[in-house]
């Protein structure tokens, strides 16, 4: 039996995690970026509230560290209710996510990260959750089995994904709010960072947030990896203030480029450049290339350089583009495919 793994309980596993989870604003007056989604949010918050009754079920989409598990935690804050988180790998049995519901208090905030990933056959364990706050259990197995319905305290559910085209059109249409969280801009990058260096006591110049925000791909967990990573530096290596400079420094220390991409990423850029003249080249090729694996590529690699424009998606396979050779330091060849130009 799965237990549920509630915010006040959950104690960090390790210094890294701790500190992460100080970065996480609390309020939604906190959170900083996607403000389509937290005026919408906010709305549906303060109605809720002015009813007392739970919020409608919540799903959260878009790339990993947007800040979708940051927004579970503030509804559960702005609400004043409990939050219990789970993952969808870790729902293994419906009656993992018997034990989860039932333990539930009224007014909870339920968390389910990466729910792309809940077994199919568990999806329909849901449903009646999520539309009448009802769980049936079946007691017994052959002719003489029997079904029991429990009833369920009103509660609000959260699913986090990063594929939600995974996601069966039943269960997708049973959350009644749908947000899809887009990249941040750099000002706004900025704002997170210097917040975040104000949390952990880190003096910091403008510029060097800039310089930060510039580089963290449009992600807030990145930028704030980046911070810390970047204030070692500034205290061993200069005068532990970090300006434009120190960042600047500390960023090429770490092989991270004006662009935001690191070694892995410059490196596959130069195995499609170099060792196949700029593709196209499947994607199994270019894994067994690279020593990497195809998921990691297509899923943690590939969507910066596609939405940079590095790279281009084809049947014939991946194409790097006239951009990836200059930044490279080469030549693009004559015959480079005319979308990129």
């Amino acid at each position: 039996m799965i237990e549920p793994v509630r915010l006040q309980d959950a104690g960090p596993s390790s210094v890294d995690e701790e500190i992460e989870t100080s970065l996480r604003p609390r309020r939604l007056d906190d959170f900083v970026g996607q403000e389509a989604v937290r005026d919408q949010l906010a709305v549906a918050l303060d109605a809720a509230k002015g009813r007392g009754e739970a919020l409608d079920h919540v799903m959260l989409a878009g790339p990993p560290g947007l800040g979708k598990t940051s927004l579970a935690n503030i509804v559960a804050e702005e609400l004043g209710a409990p939050f219990v988180q789970t993952a969808g790998p870790a729902l293994e049995r419906k009656g993992d996510i018997a034990a989860l519901l039932t333990a539930l208090e009224p007014g909870a905030v339920f968390f389910v990260d990466e729910l792309h990933r809940l077994p199919r056959a568990l999806e329909e364990a849901f449903y009646p959750a999520m539309e009448d706050f009802q769980l049936p259990i079946t007691i017994g197995q052959g002719p003489g089995a029997r079904v029991v319905t429990i009833d369920l305290p009103r509660f609000t559910l959260i699913g986090a994904t990063t594929r939600s085209g995974l996601l069966s059109t039943p269960l997708r249409d049973r959350f009644g709010i749908q947000f899809r969280l887009d990249p941040y801009s750099a000002d706004e990058l900025a704002q997170i960072v210097q917040r975040s260096a104000g949390i952990l006591g880190i003096e910091i110049a403008a510029s060097g947030a800039s310089a930060i925000a510039s580089r963290s791909r449009g992600t807030p967990r990145v930028a704030n990896r980046l911070l810390k990573r970047v204030r070692d530096w500034a205290q061993v290596k200069g005068t532990g203030v970090i300006d434009d400079a120190a960042a600047a420094s500390a960023l090429a220390h770490l092989e991270i480029d004006v662009e935001g991409l690191d070694r892995l990423d410059r490196e596959l850029l130069r195995t499609i450049c170099e060792l196949f003249a700029g593709g196209p080249v499947g994607l199994s090729t270019l894994a067994a290339a690279i020593g990497e694996e195809a998921d990691t590529l297509e899923d943690v690699y590939e969507p910066y350089l596609l939405q940079r424009g590095f790279i281009q998606r084809t049947p014939r396979g991946r194409v790097a583009s006239p951009r990836a050779f200059r930044h490279l330091g080469l030549t693009p060849p004559g015959d480079a495919p005319e979308l990129f130009t």
